[in-house]
């Protein structure tokens, strides 16, 4: 975790502006930092969300306006703090998010771009989805893996269930500030690293999501006294990274794009499909065509939308 202070963030060399999102006021730079202990720099992606922060001044943010900042967590090469743009401000005027050292895999993914609806069928998954996952090479789930192991954010742990095979950890994700209630983030990591996607489940895990879906009800009523009822549980498809995870949100946070419709399939509707499912034999997930929306710099874009070309969706 050491080093994401800001000394270190003054040292950010602008590039260029990787994306605006103007529902979360935030901005997206790509740029280069020094990487420790080196006389080398590498890519560094920072995200930087305030209301708002204007394209205009986004090359002079970071050495001209920030003034302090607070690291609030790290794990392998992603970083969050707070930052503030003047020093007499009690309440921090932006939150920081560091991916660094970032690979073109990251840059493509945090830039902006225009997105297709595609239909993956269960043989397109076969052929094109599935060597797309298995080909991720372990590294881009390390960050993972150091929480699985308790190397990084322990002490952040709300609940551990130790089991190999129907375990997990329930934890605060990077994207909540950890104060403001109503915008509560948790995400639940499974210790199963044979589950990368909601594809791979089956009967068998039900006992995992229920307990899930159980466990994260009663953190969240214990420590900050929310009803039941008062959560948005949901997996993503396409996820992030490919090791299975569940979303846990305040189920009035509205703000997140990452629950728009075809992306975000919740906790309760996939349990119910997975009792519906035959015992022994494919469940309705690995049955289903999935429709969702790719970004044009996704690595599984091309090989999608040429087989949508294929199969006369477009």
């Amino acid at each position: 975790m050491a080093g994401y202070h800001l000394e270190h963030l003054k040292q950010f060399q602008y590039e260029r502006v990787l994306n605006e999102d103007p529902i979360t006021h935030a901005l997206t730079l790509l740029g280069t930092l020094p990487v420790q202990d080196t006389s080398e720099r590498a890519h560094a992606i920072l995200r930087i969300e305030k209301t708002p922060l204007s394209v205009d001044s986004a090359d002079r943010i970071i050495p001209q306006f920030l003034e302090s900042t607070k690291l609030i967590e790290g794990t392998d090469i992603y970083h969050w703090l707070f930052g503030w743009l003047a020093k007499s401000s009690e309440s921090p005027d932006v939150k920081i998010n560091v991916v660094h050292p970032a690979t073109e895999v990251h840059i493509r993914k945090y830039s902006k771009q225009e997105v297709a609806i595609v239909h993956e069928t269960p043989a397109l998954y076969e052929r094109i989805v599935k060597p797309y996952i298995t080909a991720f090479p372990p590294s881009r789930t390390q960050w993972v893996e150091n929480i699985l192991n308790g190397t990084s954010e322990a002490e952040k742990v709300l609940f551990r269930d130790p089991s190999p095979e129907s375990g997990y950890v329930i934890l605060p994700d990077m994207k909540w500030d950890l104060t403001t209630l109503s915008s509560l983030y948790l995400v639940a990591i499974a210790f199963n690293r044979s589950i990368r996607t909601l594809r791979d489940l089956t009967k068998a895990h039900l006992g995992m999501l229920t307990s899930i879906r159980r466990e994260a009800a009663k953190v969240v009523h214990e420590r900050w006294g929310l009803a039941p009822g008062s959560l948005r549980m949901f997996i993503h498809y396409q996820p992030s990274y490919y090791h299975f995870h569940v979303h846990i949100v305040n189920a009035n946070y509205q703000g997140w794009p990452g629950m728009s419709t075809g992306q975000a399939h919740l906790l309760d509707d996939i349990i119910s499909l997975l009792e519906c499912s035959s015992a022994d034999g494919p469940t309705i997930m690995q049955q289903m065509t999935l429709t969702y929306a790719l970004g044009e710099q996704h690595g599984l874009y091309e090989p999608m939308k040429a087989a949508q070309q294929e199969l006369g969706y477009y």
